[in-house]
């Protein structure tokens, strides 16, 4: 599903004008977070479309760190001439504003906004070894044993940890966040039965539930998925307001002309 919705808007993306030079040189994808998590793999989908597009190589770069603010920063001090683009969220572009005081670069001015790529629900999962089949289970279980229970994510400030602390102060239970550089180390481990929670992207948490890997309770999102239209929403299970979800969108370093 998500590779079809990539390469529809890959199709559409450069419709309009936008800013490439017109060499055969490659340009930088650069991805803020681990390989093989939710952001990178969308990248590495969208790369050979968008080299199609530009007829220009695209090559992935993962530079991981600080919940996506060293790749951010990377872009933002690249040369304006089109040949970088960051593949932003919004942890990146928006949460780390409010949480990171000194944040070393400024979304609104350091960047120009290319285009939005997918917004991407959540799936609550848990480790096989979580007596729990659904999100009111989950709760009890997790006010029974208060602190027993270790959630990752892709690093503090992410839409991972924010929502996981969101459901948690709406739950009223307490769980541990382990931040990682990037969702797919965080992944690894809760299939390792290290961590027990994750809050994981559509697109990650799916092949996953269906190799029995690991337990999905509950969508993120406002309504149920038409293609799981067996796992319900955390919402519709006692917890009314629940809601998240993720951007990805195309940044340009700013000053980068609309010709080159």
């Amino acid at each position: 599903m998500l590779r079809r919705h990539l390469g529809m808007l890959a199709l559409s993306l450069f419709i309009v004008p936008l800013a490439w030079s017109q060499t055969a040189a490659p340009v930088r994808l650069v991805v803020p977070f681990a390989t093989g998590g939710p952001t990178d793999v969308a990248a590495r989908v969208m790369a050979p479309l968008l080299s199609e597009s530009l007829g220009r190589p695209v090559i992935v770069d993962n530079r991981v760190g600080a919940t996506g603010a060293i790749g951010a920063e990377y872009v933002a001090k690249s040369p304006a001439d089109g040949s970088t683009i960051l593949f932003g969220t919004s942890s990146i572009m928006a949460a780390n504003v409010a949480l990171m005081p000194k944040l070393p670069f400024d979304p609104i001015q350091d960047f120009v906004a290319l285009s939005q790529i997918a917004a991407i629900e959540n799936i609550l999962v848990v480790h096989p070894s979580v007596p729990a089949n659904n999100v009111q289970e989950l709760i009890r279980y997790a006010r029974d044993n208060p602190g027993k229970l270790n959630y990752g994510s892709s690093g503090v400030g992410s839409t991972y940890h924010l929502g996981a602390e969101f459901f948690a102060n709406l739950a009223k239970v307490q769980m541990t966040h382990v931040p990682y550089k990037g969702q797919g180390p965080a992944v690894q481990d809760l299939l390792a039965g290290h961590l027990q929670v994750m809050f994981d992207a559509y697109n990650s948490a799916v092949p996953n539930m269906k190799a029995g890997r690991v337990r999905a309770l509950g969508l993120t999102s406002a309504k149920r998925n038409p293609d799981l239209p067996e796992l319900p929403t955390v919402a519709e299970q006692g917890m009314p307001g629940y809601v998240t979800a993720q951007w990805l969108a195309f940044f340009l370093p700013a000053k980068t002309p609309a010709a080159t």
